[in-house]
């Protein structure tokens, strides 16, 4: 699992609006720094035998960086993202890149921050909602996907997309920090019988489970020094990386990629 991606540049990322709690345009990124953070997260991939396609991003989409939320991908069939109005110019690219390389595409029929809140583990389809996400995509996503899914209601506007709340390590490990989900979805996760990792609240308040995991290289952001040894302990390379700059738009290594390999 995520062997192979889809990014796109850094070279137009701004805070020219304020579409979750991270973001302040009276605090921008700086625009070398930034392009540096990501620069180094997809040498990181590459390094770790992940193939990454490139998208350019657009003048006049500084959140094109976040390509996670462009759609899911499932085998061939891709749906794509509906996001907040400020982003939506994003999503013809996507789309046209989609399409030009294969995939069947679907149009979100409802809200959708694509795979900000669809995070392939194994066979399932775990699926937020409640934030950015309609809570009718997840029927939208097991009919078109053909997958079985796992819907989960984030707890608040801190945890915008379930990418935030939950790291998918392998097909049978997760980690998680409990409050970020509504606790009848943190039960449900529980029951899904997978190996859970706590996660404190600190961590994931810098974006810990922000992660990109190809179930033997862990690469994530720097600042959560618990969860890296937990991982290391568990026999998992573990890649840690600055993201400082990308976090000031509410991304982190996770948003800045869109994985193409999930389960067919």
């Amino acid at each position: 699992m995520n062997t192979d991606l889809l990014v796109a540049d850094a070279t137009h990322f701004r805070v020219d609006y304020e579409i979750n709690p991270y973001m302040n345009v009276a605090v921008q990124p700086d625009p070398c720094a930034a392009v540096a953070e990501h620069d180094a997260i997809v040498a990181a991939h590459r390094a770790a035998g992940r193939r990454v396609r490139y998208l350019p991003a657009e003048p006049g989409c500084p959140d094109m960086v976040y390509t996670a939320n462009a759609a899911v991908v499932r085998g061939g069939r891709a749906v794509l993202g509906d996001p907040p109005a400020l982003r939506k110019a994003e999503i013809p690219f996507f789309r046209e890149w989609l399409t030009a390389n294969g995939w069947d595409v679907l149009d979100a029929p409802y809200a959708f921050s694509g795979q900000g809140d669809a995070l392939a583990c194994g066979d399932l389809m775990l699926t937020g909602h409640g934030q950015r996400t309609d809570e009718r995509m997840p029927a939208v996503l097991a009919d078109h996907l053909g997958c079985e899914v796992v819907p989960l209601r984030t707890a608040g506007p801190q945890w915008y997309d379930l990418d935030l709340a939950v790291a998918v390590i392998d097909r049978d490990t997760l980690a998680y920090h409990p409050a970020a989900l509504e606790a009848p979805s943190a039960g449900r996760l529980r029951d899904l019988g997978l190996d859970l990792i706590e996660v404190s609240a600190a961590e994931a308040g810098r974006f810990a489970l922000n992660l990109v995991s190809d179930g033997t290289t862990v690469t994530m952001t720097t600042g959560a020094p618990a969860l890296a040894a937990t991982l290391r302990e568990r026999g998992l390379d573990v890649v840690e990386l600055d993201t400082t700059e990308l976090a000031k738009g509410g991304g982190g290594i996770r948003c800045t990629a869109l994985t193409l390999d999930d389960s067919r």
